[in-house]
């Protein structure tokens, strides 16, 4: 059953937190604004969403969330213009996305109004939490879980579909070194790397605490049969520029279909960048810091957009990369913030106006 958004049921707060909050002092994703979104899913129907203060909830203990996985979410992200009017970007991509992970955990999909239109009449209402100026935005987090009680191994019958809005500033983290895997995998053949599952990213957190430890910062996954191609990066999708030439791995059953990722191929294809989507694999990167023509690696994703990665170790040997004067990556994150922020046109047709 489909709902229309005009019927959403509005209960807003009495009080609002915006006033208490330091906007130049960010910690992504620790504050919330004053509103959430709810819908829930019963007996095979969608029920009416409901906007709502900002607040804990119930939960029965069988939760079928609770034991066995069925969560899923997407991020992304709101933009105010110097007009201060309130843009999206590419919030159809994510929509897509949200329900194909759906389709894969045995979940209902969330209707394309519910999803799109409840987003929008929730980002009007908590509009004053998006400020204006490069590096704001209004990190959106669309999530999915089963509320269905019971603790047999089977899909549930019930679930919640949320939004949380969180103000963000420009993500900064520091100089980011990388250990290629060898052992430990991020996803496997025929199995939920695609999906923006739960459970991805906390089967990340051992290794990533090992890589840690190590001085560290994230590790570069590669496939789980051979551990010889490259795939992400942490939670990002990786690219790598060799010569003049930008290389990425094609999406799989392994690997997300990063929206970032996908934006950042056609905005290099534009500027007559020279791009190749092909399995890269460990040894060419070897090779290629060895005879000097490994220019880049930087990871791509919603709440960096791009990450610069300064140097990687593979089998206990540490390669530092080129200082950049022209780094690539920082172009083409310039050119994909300007779109997203309305500073340069929008040829691609990305952006929507809330």
């Amino acid at each position: 059953m489909s709902n229309n958004a005009d019927n959403i049921i509005i209960n807003r707060a009495e009080t609002t937190k915006i006033d208490s909050v330091d906007f130049e002092n960010l910690t992504f994703g620790n504050i919330f604004t004053d509103h959430m979104l709810i819908c829930d899913y019963k007996q095979g129907v969608w029920e009416k969403p409901i906007i709502k203060p900002y607040e804990p909830f119930l939960i029965d203990p069988s939760a079928k969330v609770f034991h066995y996985g069925q969560a899923i979410f997407e991020g992304m992200k709101a933009y105010k213009d110097d007009h201060d009017d309130v843009w999206l970007f590419r919030p159809d991509e994510n929509y897509k996305r949200f329900n194909k992970s759906a389709a894969r955990l045995a979940m209902p999909e969330v209707p394309e109004d519910v999803f799109i239109e409840g987003m929008k009449k929730l980002i009007e209402i908590d509009e004053k939490w998006v400020k204006t100026g490069m590096g704001n935005s209004l990190y959106i987090r669309p999530f999915m879980i089963a509320t269905g009680p019971g603790v047999i191994a089977a899909p549930a019958q019930f679930y919640r579909f949320m939004i949380i809005l969180s103000p963000a500033k420009s993500y900064y983290s520091g100089e980011v070194k990388v250990i290629i895997a060898e052992h430990y995998s991020r996803a496997a053949n025929g199995g939920i790397g695609a999906a923006k599952a739960a459970g991805n990213y906390s089967a990340q957190f051992y290794p990533t605490k090992l890589a840690n430890d190590l001085g560290f910062q994230q590790i570069i996954w590669t496939d789980d049969a051979t551990h010889t191609k490259l795939e992400e990066a942490g939670t990002m999708n990786v690219f790598f520029r060799i010569n003049d030439t930008l290389y990425t791995a094609p999406t799989s059953e392994r690997i997300l279909d990063g929206v970032t990722r996908k934006s950042l191929l056609d905005i290099a294809k534009r500027e007559n960048i020279n791009v190749e989507v092909r399995p890269v694999l460990v040894e060419e990167l070897i090779k290629a810091a060895e005879n000097g023509t490994l220019q880049e690696i930087f990871g791509s994703g919603t709440a960096a957009v791009v990450n610069p990665i300064v140097g990687f170790s593979y089998q206990d040997k540490y390669y530092e990369l080129p200082k950049q004067e022209n780094s690539v990556a920082l172009q083409l994150k310039q050119k994909l913030n300007d779109i997203q922020y309305k500073i340069a046109e929008d040829t691609f047709g990305w952006t929507v106006k809330i």
